[in-house]
């Protein structure tokens, strides 16, 4: 009879607790960055009038990243405390489901983000019929992105809203990094989950198990 150290158990339970507890300030970021995007200037009237950046009146931040994120969170802080073999590999079968849920709203946010980022934003410029509502940074066969890396453009070409660009540049940064470790995380947690189904609840110890060795 030899006695090996044999992992018994995954510790699942502990990994959803701490993915759903980091995900609730990412999704309070993203949802905060959307809103304010939607009031460049902290004025209504550009969001009234209709002059706000598309991708920020899409608010993938507020029912992406945010509403459909902190859902299933939740989902993930409450699985930790599932009781019994059979509910807890039940509990993680839907655990796979939310956080592949969770991967496709943060990703989607994370896109959008990035598209209203390399995109430039909504603003009234001059053009030579007058001044003009527009995306006037918008990348072209002749014209890339590359607004994002030469700030004395940042002030020279959006007339109004003042400071419309730097607003979109740090606002719409900040949400495509909450959303896209969001969406890290939840990847990470559909192979936990899957863990969980196969293994079953975890302890975060290891077990002295015998072991007969035949000969």
């Amino acid at each position: 009879m030899i006695l090996f150290l044999l992992p018994q158990q995954m510790c699942v339970s502990r990994c959803l607790r701490c993915v759903g507890i980091s995900l609730v300030p990412m999704a309070i970021v993203c949802m905060v960055s959307n809103i304010l995007l939607l009031f460049p200037d902290l004025k209504i009237h550009f969001l009234l009038e209709g002059h706000v950046t598309r991708e920020a009146t899409w608010a993938p931040g507020v029912w992406a990243s945010g509403i459909l994120v902190l859902f299933g969170a939740r989902a993930f802080v409450r699985s930790s405390k599932t009781q019994g073999c059979c509910a807890f590999r039940s509990e993680m079968l839907r655990q796979v489901m939310y956080s592949c849920m969770c991967v496709v709203a943060a990703g989607s946010c994370c896109l959008v983000s990035f598209t209203g980022l390399v995109q430039g934003p909504l603003c009234l410029y001059n053009t030579t019929a007058g001044p003009t509502w527009g995306v006037p940074l918008k990348p072209t066969p002749d014209h890339d992105a590359g607004y994002l890396y030469n700030s004395t453009l940042w002030s020279g070409v959006c007339l109004q809203p003042r400071n419309v660009v730097e607003w979109n540049v740090v606002l719409f940064s900040l949400l495509g990094g909450a959303s896209g470790l969001q969406a890290i995380l939840c990847a990470a947690n559909i192979f936990n989950s899957l863990l969980g189904l196969v293994l079953g609840k975890g302890f975060c110890h290891n077990k002295v198990s015998p072991v007969s060795v035949s000969t």
